[in-house]
């Protein structure tokens, strides 16, 4: 009973840092990742496999900081998120930095766009929405032929000593570590797409990156 009550609580605390208490989404990523939290988001960009101009789908956009480095990178973003919190703060953001806005509230699962109409899908840090069937079947439907779905599940602390160690059990005990669900591969696959991944390293820690790319079924 304790254990099933200490998991309820933790999905209650990721539904609130999503939602009510989204506001506080940048300054608990930064602390939790001991300030490396942007890298880890801009380790996707580099394996995305686009030409300059393309329009890239980002699912689950958040507060829109990668909305932002898309933009940057010479790309047309699209942000898809179901929460309006996040919506809010993002296209505040966006606004802030003279980015415009170009995001919808939606579903994973149901995706308001047309088959093929996107080179690449990326998402950062996204919940256990991204690898359900649903999810991975609609970024396969509004990929281009060999486009490619991106994906940072998450990064890991090597340096920060007795603060980061510390950190890494804390993301141990919500959760957060250890290897994917073993019928990944499986599902990717399923659903049309080769996969592979790579390790993205920093001075004091690393952001794994999930490749997905678009075959034919």
């Amino acid at each position: 009973m304790l254990v099933r009550a200490w998991w309820a609580l933790i999905r209650l605390g990721f539904r609130l840092l999503y939602n009510e208490l989204a506001c506080t989404y940048d300054p608990v990523s930064w602390v939790v990742s001991l300030g490396d939290w942007r890298n880890w988001q801009r380790a996707a960009l580099r394996h995305l496999n686009v030409t300059p101009g393309a329009r890239v789908l980002e699912l689950a956009h958040g507060t829109g900081n990668l909305q932002i480095d898309l933009r940057t990178a010479g790309l047309e973003p699209v942000g898809c998120d179901l929460s309006p919190y996040m919506g809010r703060i993002a296209r505040r953001k966006l606004l802030r930095h003279r980015v415009r806005p170009a995001l919808v509230r939606a579903r994973g699962q149901a995706l308001p766009f047309p088959d093929g109409c996107f080179p690449a899908v990326v998402s950062t840090f996204p919940t256990e929405f991204i690898i359900a069937p649903e999810t991975l079947h609609e970024a396969y439907r509004v990929l281009q032929p060999g486009g490619r779905l991106v994906i940072v599940p998450n990064g890991l602390l090597t340096g920060g000593g007795v603060v980061g160690s510390a950190l890494e059990l804390a993301y141990r005990a919500t959760g957060q570590r250890g290897p994917w669900p073993g019928d990944i591969p499986r599902r990717f696959a399923e659903a049309g797409f080769r996969l592979k991944q790579a390790t993205v390293t920093f001075p004091r820690s690393a952001a794994l990156v999930i490749i997905a790319e678009k075959g034919p079924l």
